[in-house]
């Protein structure tokens, strides 16, 4: 029995990861527990035009970029995708996601929900996972209690994270990200992407 000398067990097909959820949901939290733990994959800088927070580094956290500039790379075709969101535009930079997935490196995506659909259009073999609360009434006291907008954007924010809940059928896993447990959603996020490169028919992602 001979062996097909494309097929390498010990270098599965690398995966294009899209960590998605409502607001409050705490997917930001997760992705930065995947990095503060070393888990071998290239994450996404995402480019945005919102202003930076107090706690947020450029270049780590985001790209925090002009309305000009984000223009310019829309123009320019330099996005995988990019969507508008509360009033701000945000998109991953495409040469990112190229580059990591040639060197055979998993790609982490960090988007919001309307970012994870875009995606899943343009690469079917995207794998999506929605990180979630309990239920709408915990999303809502999360985000409360960020105090990081104006009454008019929380009122925003919790609409667009109730809307948002009833998408989750659009992705391929949910994972309950409960308060305190984040190293166990990351445990599960893990597992998720392990039995992923365990597939007989591994996803191909094509750009």
């Amino acid at each position: 029995m001979t062996s097909d000398p494309d097929f390498d067990f010990h270098h599965p097909t690398p995966l294009l990861i899209v960590i998605s959820g409502p607001s409050g949901a705490g997917k930001d939290t997760v992705v930065q527990r995947m990095k503060e733990r070393g888990l071998p994959f290239h994450f996404v800088v995402t480019a945005t035009t919102r202003p930076k927070r107090a706690n947020e580094v450029n270049g780590k956290d985001y790209f925090f970029v002009s309305k000009e500039k984000f223009a310019r790379m829309i123009n320019e075709n330099e996005l995988f995708e990019y969507a508008l969101v509360y009033g701000d535009y945000k998109g991953p930079p495409k040469a990112q996601v190229r580059e990591a997935l040639a060197s055979g490196q998993d790609v982490v995506m960090r988007l919001d929900v309307q970012g994870a659909e875009t995606v899943q259009k343009l690469v079917p073999e995207a794998l999506l996972i929605f990180i979630t609360a309990e239920n709408g009434q915990e999303l809502e006291r999360r985000l409360r209690e960020r105090k990081t907008e104006t009454p008019a954007e929380l009122a925003l924010r919790i609409a667009t994270a109730r809307k948002e809940l009833k998408r989750v059928e659009a992705f391929d896993y949910v994972v309950i990200n409960s308060d305190d447990q984040i190293d166990q959603t990351v445990d599960m996020v893990k597992a998720i992407i392990d039995a992923e490169h365990c597939r007989v028919k591994p996803r191909k992602v094509t750009l």
